[in-house]
């Protein structure tokens, strides 16, 4: 299952509880029950920022584009999320994120920096079969129309997808690929993605990124990104 909520970019850090057991000298460690959530800035003109759950900054250094933080262990719940302008303290967005226990979670941030907004995806993390990898594909591109993502000279693998679409996580036979992004419908090629491998019983996420037509002085052009879910 995916949804999406209105909110902006969300990092975290693990946490831990231990308590000791008044009746006796054996120690209790009671672990929180949590989730896991990765979180990407796909923004393509926005800044870097400073990220806050519950009123603690958890990064040490700004998350720029197109960076991401890997899975973190987040307490399952409902946590307060702020996003800050890097080295500041001002507050972009505050939003409440309801994470559920033991599910996994990427949290884009999307569009340009006056519409950013999150994109929220429940992530299926299920072990592809034997000889598979699984692949998603996210329409990232603010100013790009909906688009095909194709096998050079193969099958189309995920189609008619718009700006702020998401596939499922869908099984491609394990291999070496190039990938092609066309206009939905044409066999316009808009952007080539080579040499994507593809290794058995891993899990990806294809996202494209960037700016069809860039703004004067902006120079993150379209492009695609390629993160690995699982491994």
């Amino acid at each position: 299952m995916k949804y999406w909520m209105k909110m902006t970019v969300l990092a975290v850090v693990p946490m831990l509880f231990l308590a000791s057991c008044d009746d006796d000298d054996d120690d209790v460690v009671l672990e929180v029950d949590n989730a896991e959530v990765m979180v990407v800035h796909a923004s393509p003109d926005a800044p870097g920022v400073d990220l806050l759950i519950n009123d603690v900054k958890v990064n040490s250094s700004a998350l720029t584009y197109p960076n991401n933080t890997g899975y973190l262990e987040v307490p399952a719940g409902m946590q307060n999320v702020k996003v800050n302008a890097a080295g500041t303290a001002t507050t972009v967005i505050e939003a409440d994120l309801d994470l559920k226990q033991d599910k996994d979670y990427t949290v884009f941030a999307i569009n340009t920096l006056d519409n950013i907004e999150a994109l929220v995806l429940e992530d299926n993390l299920t072990d592809p079969a034997a000889g598979m990898a699984h692949v998603r594909f996210v329409h990232l591109s603010p100013d790009a129309p909906a688009v095909d993502i194709a096998v050079a000279g193969g099958p189309v693998l995920f189609s008619n997808r718009a700006f702020k679409s998401a596939t499922d996580f869908t099984p491609v036979a394990a291999g070496t690929y190039t990938l092609e992004v066309r206009p939905a419908g044409t066999m316009t090629v808009a952007l080539t993605i080579p040499d994507v491998e593809l290794r058995d019983d891993m899990i990806y996420t294809v996202f494209a990124k960037g700016f069809l037509q860039a703004p004067e002085g902006n120079t993150n052009t379209l492009g695609a990104q390629i993160i690995v879910n699982e491994e």
